[in-house]
């Protein structure tokens, strides 16, 4: 008996020295961790430890793709070194969403999180990010929404169902798991706000406290049970806050916003931080690294054109750009709708290759068919990119492709649903062109004539009859300028 106490004693003491030689190795680490990595969900989850122990916030951003003034600024937490306790951060929980600049794809993903049977990628997701609130001492949540809260009805725009400018949570407190005292969500909150109210001038967008008293029987946000923040209050017993910024305010300043409540929620739980500078500098592409049949890969740079053969199979394995985070291409006419790096491509016909950051695009190369034997054994070859004459636009009818050569018929049927996606150009950036559907607004609050990417649903009344052609509604088209000058236009026909 005294021998197996004394193996007991000695294993508890093995088991402690090895978690504190694993605390020391861990501490001030930075562990970036890719979840489902290759697939259209791909997740990034970057974990900083402190140099000294602590408390851990998690902090989650983009997880409805349309609200970038999250993601933007849980982008900057990815990169911190920490004096004292930890990070865990998501920039973007959701990356299909964030490259459509939607709110979902098949399922909000915000509303996931309690008794949801359906199985796509965001399950996927949820599930890894279940885990990751438990593991935490706080969550935020990063989104944007619309108007503004107020206590009290104000206006259409400012009232108790709008959740701009406010910080929102389940309760007033929440009881730790731990212990029976209570965390006081509301009194967190508040100070946060007070922090976060010195910056901003105008009164008008003052941050205030939300209580969606998600539990109580008149409230009326009971959406909510399914929700990131509701699952950490319910199921794991933490402080979880979603950080809403008004979806009308410029980007620099929601992004900044963000930034202000976040760097107050570490003083309050005792993180300490470098504090990070803001540079929303425009995304550049500088060069892509592409592979053809496997061969060696080769640097192809910004509006470069790589020579294949008909048949050829392309890889794309990375971007370089002036951001690390949020990168992706589509190959114009194949692949799937949101992110075709690594895949590996059958390219039959020329065409280019879009580079974006998050929704922005910053760059593109081209591929050109060689005409001469297939079967020959090619070098590969780069060159800058040529004049051309050839403009081709990529269409979604109804989410199936459809390439259409310049001055084309399009035939649909009233009630199909309509993307212009991109346009397939020569020398000069595709992004420097107008591609416009004349008859359409796709942005109601900056009508730039610009209507590439908008869904555009010909069963509701959003195409003006006084456009068409026939001024019956029935035949429209789309016309692409640069500089003010026409260069190309297809036409759309509506078949009743």
């Amino acid at each position: 008996m005294k021998n197996s106490s004394y193996i007991r004693k000695m294993l508890a003491f093995a088991c402690s020295f090895l978690l504190l030689i694993c605390s020391q190795v861990l501490a001030g680490q930075k562990i970036h961790t890719v979840f489902f990595e290759g697939e259209e969900n791909e997740l990034h989850v970057y974990r900083i430890n402190g140099s000294k122990p602590g408390k851990t916030l998690l902090i989650i951003g983009g997880i409805q793709g349309d609200e970038p003034g999250g993601f933007l600024a849980a982008d900057f937490y990815a990169d911190f070194l920490l004096e004292k306790g930890n990070l865990i951060v998501v920039p973007r929980a959701n990356f299909p969403s964030i490259l459509k600049k939607e709110r979902k794809i098949n399922q909000d993903m915000n509303r996931k999180f309690l008794d949801d049977n359906v199985s796509n990628y965001e399950s996927k997701v949820v599930n890894v990010l279940k885990k990751l609130i438990c593991e935490s001492d706080c969550f935020l949540n990063l989104h944007e929404g619309s108007g503004i809260y107020s206590s009290k009805w104000e206006s259409d725009k400012k009232n108790p169902k709008r959740f701009g400018q406010s910080i929102i949570a389940d309760d007033s407190e929440v009881k730790g798991s731990d212990s029976k005292e209570s965390i006081h969500l509301e009194r967190m909150a508040k100070k946060v706000i007070e922090k976060i109210n010195r910056h901003i001038e105008n009164k008008e967008h003052f941050f205030h406290f939300n209580n969606h008293r998600t539990n109580d029987p008149d409230s009326v946000h009971k959406e909510q049970l399914r929700s990131a923040t509701y699952y950490a209050y319910h199921i794991c017993k933490i402080p979880a806050f979603g950080i809403e910024s008004a979806k009308s305010l410029p980007l620099e300043q929601k992004v900044r916003q963000h930034i202000y409540a976040i760097n107050a929620f570490m003083e309050i739980l005792d993180i300490i931080p470098q504090t990070p500078g803001i540079d929303l500098k425009k995304p550049e592409m500088q060069y892509m690294i592409i592979s053809v049949n496997d061969s060696i890969p080769v640097v192809v740079g910004k509006m470069q054109r790589l020579k294949i053969h008909k048949g050829d199979t392309i890889q794309i394995h990375d971007i370089i750009a002036n951001y690390e985070r949020g990168l992706s291409v589509d190959v114009i006419g194949l692949g799937n709708q949101f992110n075709d790096m690594k895949k590996r491509l059958v390219v039959n016909e020329p065409t280019r290759i879009v580079a974006k950051k998050d929704f922005y695009k910053c760059g593109s190369v081209f591929l050109d068919i060689d005409s001469k034997d297939s079967k020959a054994v090619m070098q590969l070859s780069v060159s800058e990119s040529k004049q051309t004459q050839i403009l081709r636009y990529k269409l979604k009818i109804n989410g199936k492709l459809k390439m259409v050569d310049n001055y084309g018929h399009v035939d649909i049927q009233r009630g199909d649903k309509l993307v212009i996606e991109d346009i397939l150009a020569g020398k000069v950036d595709p992004s420097k062109y107008i591609v416009n559907f004349k008859g359409f607004v796709g942005n109601l609050a900056n009508n730039s004539g610009e209507d590439r990417g908008y869904v555009i649903d010909t069963s509701k009344e959003v195409l003006m009859k006084r456009y068409s052609l026939n001024k019956r509604g029935r035949n429209y088209y789309v016309l692409t300028t640069l500089n003010g000058k026409e260069v190309g236009k297809i036409f759309i026909d509506i078949q009743l």
